[in-house]
């Protein structure tokens, strides 16, 4: 039962984590009406860099924390930074006209999420592994699921809350749920299991292989980020869609993000996750090619290439986290913090960039949408190297195959 208590809890962060890390972004609209706070392009891709630092930095800084506080105590500092956050963003509301003091207080927010994220993810993908050792591929992509049915929540909370008028309900409902966590958390043992999948070895250097592995999810943040924090402007500003239709896009390419991960979670035994890993890519890259092409005033097909995007990205990054943890056992402890590094680093590019690219080049967001095939591209050539077996070890898929072999 303790057991039990304890996996319901992390795959529970996992889900709200998704909520609270999509909050800014499902916000986009009121962070950028002139009824509101009045961000410019600029000002609201700024707005993240923060939350990319801190989250770049925490997770660089997790694994060695971990390893001289516990796992636990880094997972319940990420939770308090997550409700830091969250408390900052309903503050915010109450200044929105005072730009600069409002601006200020939204930076200070997104750096805590970033904090908040940087220690929080890491420590989960290394709880589902513990839990789950001989089943890491789908213990990852289970719980990355559930931080990806969070995300794709966030929106549809947002556009309830702002038919209220209260659109700071959501940070609010996020705040009680982070709070009841916390105190159900600090009671559970949970340093025990995430003893399992770490290293104690902290001066084994980084291999070369983990550079493959980093160039591939930073390009993954990239895309992942054009979509899902440009996404609901896109809607608004490209296509003249309604704050409802805004809404739905960011929700269905959330959602997809989930199906897509429980899709090859559960089918990963008839479907080898490399196929997956190499064909997913080109989804990607085929759905923001569709996003540049599409006529102004059509949001209904903005949403379905949304919606194609968000299953392209579904099982990339757990997919890439569980390989490295898998296949570069000497840093076990650091893959996972240093690949949601990395992440962060594309996050960042994506977040921030496009702002500049829209107000100094003069770039229109369908171009960008256009451009960042490249990047999904270079992820579909960089897919080739990660799923190599290494030299002198056994392939992914022969590895399972023993496995199954050895329990019937």
């Amino acid at each position: 039962m303790a057991q039990r208590n304890e996996i319901g809890a992390v795959y529970l962060a996992g889900m709200i984590q998704g909520v609270a890390l999509v909050t800014f972004p499902a916000a986009s609209a009121v962070f950028t009406s002139t009824s509101a706070y009045g961000l410019s392009s600029t000002e609201y891709g700024a707005m993240f860099v923060p939350q990319a630092i801190t989250a770049i930095g925490s997770s660089l800084l997790g694994a060695g924390l971990t390893r001289s506080l516990g796992a636990k105590k880094v997972y319940l500092q990420g939770l308090g930074a997550n409700l830091l956050s969250m408390t900052l963003l309903i503050v915010s509301q109450f200044v929105m006209h005072a730009h600069m003091l409002a601006f200020s207080i939204l930076l200070a927010a997104t750096a805590c999420m970033g904090v908040g994220f940087g220690f929080t993810v890491p420590a989960l993908n290394t709880f589902a592994a513990g839990y789950f050792p001989h089943r890491v591929d789908k213990a990852v992509l289970g719980l990355n699921a559930l931080l990806g049915l969070g995300t794709a929540l966030a929106p549809v909370f947002i556009a309830i809350f702002v038919g209220l008028g209260i659109w700071w309900g959501l940070p609010l409902l996020v705040s009680a749920l982070l709070v009841g966590l916390l105190l159900f958390s600090m009671r559970l043992p949970l340093d025990a299991q995430a003893s399992a999948a770490q290293v104690a070895n902290s001066n084994t250097p980084l291999p070369t292989r983990f550079w493959v592995f980093a160039a591939f999810v930073l390009l993954y943040g990239v895309c992942e980020t054009i979509n899902g924090n440009w996404a609901s402007l896109y809607m608004t500003q490209n296509l003249g869609a309604s704050t409802t239709l805004t809404s739905l896009a960011l929700t269905i390419f959330w959602g997809t993000v989930t199906a897509g991960r429980i899709l090859f979670a559960a089918t990963g035994r008839w479907f080898p996750e490399g196929h997956t890993y190499r064909l997913l890519p080109l989804v990607v890259a085929l759905a923001l090619v569709i996003v540049a092409f599409i006529p102004k005033g059509d949001p209904v097909l903005g949403i379905l290439a949304f919606g194609l995007a968000g299953f392209g990205c579904s099982a990339l990054l757990p997919l890439t986290i569980s390989f490295g943890q898998k296949e570069l056992t000497s840093i076990a402890a650091s893959v996972a913090g240093g690949l949601i590094a990395f992440y962060q680093i594309g996050y960042g590019i994506g977040a921030f960039g496009v702002g500049p690219l829209q107000s100094w080049a003069g770039l229109d967001l369908q171009v960008i949408f256009g451009g960042t095939a490249t990047a999904a591209l270079a992820m579909s050539a960089l897919s080739f190297a990660v799923v190599r077996p290494s030299a002198g070890r056994m392939p992914l898929t022969a590895t399972k195959e023993k496995y199954h072999e050895s329990e019937r």
